[in-house]
């Protein structure tokens, strides 16, 4: 029954999604999801921690309480990182290198839910409750990246990307400052 509660909660946020993202933007939805799913994480392996130590069992209350926060954790990802994931890494890319940029990032992400997939059960059983701290860390992580060093790309064509990259305070410095696009706005301010 667990299983089914969390596939609906997952379901219906990313639907939530699909009609909030052009509203709210991309960045928006990042950081709600991402704080959702990082305080989540820490809820849970607090419990899993106080309530379970090495060896214990749960009760029936906070096994229902451990349930909820993964199906908070569950909404969060279905607000930001299931969808947003591929919606943003199909927006960022110059058309010249769009499709192979995308092949990349879709074998990274095969690869990296793979190995995930692999070596839980095993992370699990040696690091316990500190499996959630850890997972917790990374998502403090990713959203951290995503709040530095994503631009928005609400309403913003494909072609205009460049230009967003070039002024943007960090990739500046990364794409250069001088990309078609920009040395065309530049002329058009000169005129």
């Amino acid at each position: 029954m667990s299983t089914i509660v969390i596939g609906l909660v997952g379901t219906s946020f990313t639907l939530l999604t699909s009609l909030l993202v052009d509203r709210l933007g991309r960045r928006a939805l990042f950081h709600v999801g991402g704080v959702q799913m990082f305080v989540s994480q820490m809820l849970i392996g607090g419990i899993m921690a106080a309530k379970l130590g090495d060896h214990g069992g749960l009760s029936k209350g906070y096994g229902v309480v451990v349930l909820i926060l993964i199906c908070v954790y569950v909404a969060g990802f279905g607000l930001s990182w299931g969808p947003l994931g591929w919606v943003v890494t199909s927006e960022i890319f110059p058309l010249e290198i769009r499709s192979a940029a995308q092949s990349v990032v879709v074998a990274v992400n095969l690869f990296f839910t793979f190995l995930i997939a692999q070596l839980f059960l095993a992370m699990l059983c040696h690091l316990k409750s500190g499996i959630f701290f850890l997972f917790g860390g990374w998502v403090l992580l990713m959203t951290a990246f995503v709040y530095l060093l994503l631009p928005e790309t609400k309403n913003i064509p494909i072609e205009k990307m460049e230009r967003i990259w070039s002024e943007h305070s960090f990739w500046r410095g990364v794409v250069g400052g001088g990309g078609q696009d920009c040395q065309e706005s530049k002329i058009e301010e000169a005129i």
